[in-house]
């Protein structure tokens, strides 16, 4: 079938500028593997581990890895990598150091993302095994980068911290149950006996789990303090092993005060902020990690001789023929030589009308040959390929993105040395000063590091975003990664893509002639396709039967014979018609023509209507003082067409995907924050590389993943929800911590005197905890946020 969509995109705006181009970040400043970053420094296997020797014939070794590598026309060789065990800038910068370190090495970019290295050099092939060798002695291991493994990896990792939050929540519930038996024991004049008792069975249940749901917090607080810095890890290490001993001290000699329950009850919560965020960094890899398998597979190539064998895709040579039949995915990028067909680009355009192509017109991978078999001429494979510079569009934005860090953190870089230096401090002053013997004034700096532990802190973030991730999803919008929220109240200018995002992508027949025999006429051939317009034509139509004997046309149109001629139903040029001097029919909106023997032929016309509250919701955002720019794929006219009916000046037409990130970069370096709002492969690069990014749920799953949030249903208001609703957040995150602050003012001056004991301590830490989740509660009120 035709289409007046025709797919433009010039061989020069397939290739990323360099300022897009895959970047690590700076080596961190903060300690290697911070709270976010190393959630599961302790469940990874590095080269040292027994588990992580490959097995006999797995491929991966030094030895093996040669054969992975690609040449270069220069003379060079490139190499992908998969770095396991990267979780923080300062795993990037101790893996690329590594590399710097051969002269030969061109470049080394590691991906905190996806973990993927993209290495290139001088000289052998068989250098690669030395470069391979080089990260395993930091510690790190690098195999031939395989999205598969990766996810599987992850869903390892997972599964891991999972059980730690599981075996952390069971015990955190029972002791809470003990403690409970003996604050109410306590009140009733309970004998020591039965306390003690109590006590050791707490003891039983929480040291276990604190030993095993604690490891990525001992993990993380280790590391730092071996390279001299400290972060969240730290206190909160200190504050659980000191209790957890403490309470054992205490429970061996008798003692009154066992606080079993606040050491295991602050891993429970902690690891589920954990959690959350070890999903939303997975989520953010897959994006990439699917695309790289929608261009795997194999490909059949025609030899000289006219042989057909099967290549994988990656491994076919430019200049080759490869045979791509019917309904197949195109594995390669390309020319047509031979053969007529509809090429469904909407994961490449993320137009929803099939592409008429024929000889000389351009291919890529990903896009599905439709209606007839095509001879390609290959001009790219693998990572070349529009494609491939996709996935490298994605990284590279979701690389500054990987940069965010949770607030909690940032703030816990000067507040943790704070914690420790007051905590030495009534130590020394009770045992120098005080006069105290050492278990007492321990017990205070205990009181100390208990009372001011960042619990509260570390729930400022993750209680308003489960409360506020709550209200938006019973509003139909799905928050994907751990940020989003806060990316989203900085929101400051609002980007649509057009098909599928302001419209719902389905062209329905808006103009038709007044000859209701040529309507039946058309929708009866119509019926015998599958084409978008011609279901859209037939759908208008009800009722009437399809023709027998239709032909479909590859990338023309319909034709039936019939006793007074051929009727055609297709493209104007399919049938006869000549657009008048001066107009360019390409930028006209969908069309079909009928043409019939001794009859001009007549015009159906189409349209992609905006979503019923598009322009209420355009009109909200400039009302909020958010400016709105449309960018889109498709062609002027239809883009101009919708931009005008809803109040759009800022519309740009055939955009390629590299065109739409580098025009969100010049936004960013024009210090705006964006929020990208679109659908189909082609918008994926855009949203990756916005600060805050919106797909609906009709859109393409692989743009899905890269979004930060999904919204479902025919509306766009879920879009105002979720930019009301984060604001709303923000200021109450903002809240909670000035809270937080408070309380620490108030609570450290107590403790530093030893008016409390650390069972007063974790009670009073506990409060801390309920006053923030309880102001984090009034999010989920009713009403506009």
């Amino acid at each position: 079938m035709p289409d007046s969509h025709s797919l433009d995109i010039a061989p020069d705006g397939l290739r990323a500028p360099d300022a897009l181009g895959p970047e690590a970040p700076p080596p961190g400043a903060g300690a290697c593997c911070p709270t976010a970053g190393a959630a599961l420094a302790w469940a990874t296997p590095t080269a040292d581990d027994d588990a992580a020797a490959p097995a006999d014939g797995e491929t991966g070794s030094p030895l093996d890895v040669a054969a992975y590598v690609r040449g270069s026309a220069d003379g060079g060789h490139a190499l992908d990598l998969m770095v396991e065990g990267v979780h923080c800038g300062a795993c990037i910068a101790k893996v690329e150091g590594a590399l710097r370190r051969f002269p030969e090495v061109r470049q080394s970019r590691l991906n905190l993302t996806t973990r993927r290295l993209a290495l290139t050099w001088d000289g052998a092939a068989e250098r690669a095994a030395d470069f391979v060798a080089a990260i395993d002695a930091r510690e790190y291991r690098a195999v031939p980068y395989d999205p598969g493994r990766l996810a599987a990896g992850d869903r390892d990792e997972d599964k891991a911290l999972l059980r730690a939050l599981a075996v952390a929540g069971f015990a955190a519930a029972n002791v809470m149950l003990l403690s409970v038996s003996v604050w109410a024991g306590h009140a009733q004049g309970m004998d020591a006996a039965t306390r003690d008792l109590l006590h050791w069975f707490s003891a039983l249940v929480a040291l276990p789990a604190i030993a095993y749901a604690g490891r990525p917090f001992f993990a993380s607080a280790l590391s730092a303090l071996k390279r001299g810095r400290t972060n969240m890890d730290v206190p909160i290490s200190l504050g659980v092993v000191l209790a957890a001993g403490m309470s054992l001290a205490e429970t061996v000699t008798s003692g009154p005060h066992a606080y079993f329950d606040s050491a295991v009850t602050l891993l429970f919560f902690l690891l589920v902020g954990r959690y959350l965020d070890r999903r939303a960094r997975g989520r953010a890899r897959s994006a990439a990690e699917r695309l790289l398998l929608l261009g795997a597979g194999a490909v059949t190539v025609l030899d000289a001789d006219g042989r057909r064998r099967a290549v994988p895709a990656e491994q076919v040579s430019p200049g080759a023929t490869v045979l791509v039949a019917a309904g197949e995915r195109i594995g390669i990028d390309g020319w047509v030589l031979d053969g007529a067909s509809d090429m469904d680009a909407g994961l490449i355009t993320g137009e929803s009308v099939p592409v008429a192509i024929g000889p000389g017109d351009r291919v890529f991978a990903g896009a599905i040959n439709r209606t007839a078999p095509l001879k390609l001429e290959v001009s790219a494979a693998g990572a070349d390929t529009l494609l491939g510079e996709i996935v490298r569009l994605m990284e590279s934005a979701e690389q500054r993105k990987a940069r965010f860090v949770g607030i909690a953190d940032r703030v816990a870089r000067g507040y943790a040395p704070a914690v420790h230096g007051l905590a030495l401090a009534a130590f020394l002053g009770w045992t120098l000063i005080g006069g105290l013997a050492w278990q007492p004034a321990l017990m205070i700096a205990v009181a100390v590091l208990i009372i001011t532990c960042p619990c509260a802190l570390g729930l400022a973030v993750p209680a308003v975003q489960v409360i506020a991730s709550g209200r938006l999803m019973r509003r139909g919008v799905l928050l994907k990664t751990g940020t989003a929220l806060e990316r989203l109240a900085a929101v400051d200018h609002v980007v649509f893509d057009k098909t599928g995002t302001l419209t719902l992508g389905r062209p329905d027949l808006v103009e038709r002639p007044d000859d209701p025999a040529a309507v039946r006429l058309a929708a009866s051939l119509a019926g015998a396709s599958r084409h978008p317009l011609a279901r859209a034509l037939a759908r208008a139509v009800p009722g009437v039967a399809v023709a027998d004997g239709v032909r479909e046309v590859p990338g023309s149109g319909l034709a039936l014979d019939t006793d007074d001629g051929e009727v055609r139903l297709g493209s104007a040029t399919f049938c006869g018609v000549v657009p008048p001097p001066g107009e360019d029919a390409a930028e006209g909106g969908p069309e079909l023509w009928l043409a019939r023997p001794g009859a001009a032929p007549v015009r159906f016309a189409f349209l992609d209507a905006p979503r019923a509250d598009a322009a209420e919701v355009v009109a909200a955002l400039t009302a909020r003082g958010l400016p709105v720019s449309l960018f889109s794929g498709d062609r002027a006219g239809p883009v101009e067409a919708v931009a005008g009916r809803l109040g759009i000046a800022d519309r740009r037409a055939r955009m390629t995907p590299a065109d739409k990130a580098e025009a969100l970069a010049d936004l960013g370096r024009q210090g705006r924050t964006v929020l990208m709002v679109g659908d189909g492969l082609n918008d994926a690069p855009a949203l990756a590389a916005a600060a805050v990014s919106l797909s609906p749920s009709s859109a393409a799953d692989i743009s899905q993943t890269a979004a930060d949030a999904v919204f479902q249903g025919d509306a766009l208001a879920p879009v105002i929800e979720a930019l009301d609703v984060a604001r709303r957040a923000d200021r109450l995150v903002r809240q909670n911590f000035a809270l937080a602050f408070v309380y620490n003012l108030v609570a450290v001056p107590v403790a530093l005197a030893g008016l409390v004991t650390p069972l007063i301590a974790a009670v009073c830490m506990s409060g801390s905890s309920v006053l923030v989740v309880a102001n984090a509660l009034r999010l989920g009120r009713r009403g506009r946020a």
